[in-house]
């Protein structure tokens, strides 16, 4: 953020293995899975960062990360002449040889970035959740009441909780006055017990809170070296840690439908759940949003076509795909193609899929490339998918990068 104003710094971390989300992370880093038919996972946080005007962004990546680095090196470009950029950091090694311990870690031995750009505020965002957020209001919160560090937090229900960081507020509701990662019993709100203050996994921190607690951390035998395990813990012991409400934040273009939308994308269940909620005439998050546009490279492709024959109903489709067949409430990304009287309902095809003739697709995720011969059928016989496929707790079906089809 230039222009006279505070200096900032983003931070995406972006390294984690994403096992939960197998086997779509098989091949790749979880922020480069493909989301919302041409987007890719991490394109949502770093279109927030640029959009709310933070245009100095290093991406940390680690596991698997040759797509997730390609497409940040070719998507993301920024202007050179005003010294902008969005760039790749893998893995560096700078203070030995390992890799990453954690996402403090991860900072801590990317310092190099910090001292380079010495700005006034580190902006340290998460890779893979789907929202919008316009965090020039978070850094606004933060730079008012002098924090070392401001935390994101969304109001979640208590019964669903425990997977996340647990932010309890003091009495003026934006002091941390206690944070608890991933509490098998966390507490809930004073004044509402069935919900919690769930962090988002965005922080703003002012740079000098960040080098200490970093610095500390890493002399401590004790510590995960966790953002939250960790350094949150440790800036709210020492009372400078603020919650910021994403309830508050608003962005140009939003609905009442959609604000305050935010999802994380972890499991198989979440990953689906979030595209079925796209696909309605009133989406719970709309894409279409030209205010506060998701961005992405589209590539050189020719616009969808709808063949004779061919019959779509709440449904995103994307540029390249050709419908022959069915397709109801799916995400279609680009170039996949639905054969004369294939049947896809209540799915998501990523690129380049095929759906052969008179083939069934229900309720599934299918990854890059397969291939659905004519006449196969996927989500019709739920023991045989057991026995071939990966199928969700909740029952979604999913086939990994080019696999076969039985």
């Amino acid at each position: 953020m230039r222009g006279g104003g505070p200096s900032v710094l983003g931070i995406v971390l972006a390294g984690g293995a994403g096992k939960r989300l197998m086997p779509l992370t098989a091949d790749r880093a979880k922020p480069a899975v493909t989301f919302g038919g041409s987007y890719r996972l991490v394109d949502f946080v770093l279109s927030n960062l640029v959009n709310g005007g933070i245009l100095r962004i290093c991406v940390l990546t680690q596991y698997k990360s040759h797509s997730l680095d390609r497409h940040v090196s070719t998507t993301w470009r920024m202007s050179n002449m005003l010294g902008n950029y969005v760039t790749p950091v893998p893995a560096q090694q700078r203070l030995g040889p390992r890799w990453y311990l954690g996402s403090a870690d991860a900072i801590l031995q990317s310092l190099n970035l910090i001292h380079d750009e010495q700005p006034d505020y580190v902006a340290v965002f998460g890779a893979d959740h789907v929202y919008r957020m316009d965090p020039r209001q978070m850094l606004e919160q933060h730079a008012e009441h002098g924090a070392g560090v401001t935390v994101a937090g969304i109001k979640v229900p208590r019964a669903d909780a425990s997977g996340f960081g647990v932010i309890t507020p003091g009495a003026d509701g934006v002091a941390v006055e206690r944070f608890l990662e991933k509490p098998a019993d966390p507490p809930g709100l004073p004044g509402d017990p069935g919900r919690v203050f769930a962090s988002m996994g965005n922080y703003v921190f002012t740079t000098k809170a960040l080098l200490e607690a970093l610095h500390e951390d890493a002399e401590d035998p004790q510590s995960v070296h966790d953002m939250g395990g960790s350094i949150l813990p440790r800036l709210t012991a020492q009372g400078a840690a603020h919650v910021y409400d994403f309830d508050a934040n608003h962005v140009p273009g939003e609905t009442a439908r959609d604000h305050g939308y935010w999802r994380d994308v972890g499991t198989l269940d979440a990953y689906y759940d979030a595209h079925m909620d796209l696909v309605s005439d009133r989406p719970a998050f709309s894409l279409y949003n030209r205010d506060w546009p998701i961005h992405t490279n589209p590539g050189s492709l020719p616009p969808a076509k709808i063949a004779a024959g061919g019959i779509v109903g709440e449904s995103v489709i994307s540029p390249g795909c050709v419908v022959r067949g069915q397709v109801t409430r799916s995400v279609l990304s680009p170039g996949v193609v639905v054969d004369t009287g294939a049947v896809v309902q209540g799915s998501v095809l990523h690129h380049n899929v095929r759906v052969g003739r008179g083939a069934i697709v229900r309720g599934a995720v299918l990854d890059k490339n397969v291939d659905v011969p004519p006449g196969a059928t996927i989500g019709v016989n739920p023991e045989r998918d057991r026995a071939l496929y990966t199928v969700s707790e909740a029952g979604v079906i999913a086939l990994g990068k080019g696999a076969q089809v039985g």
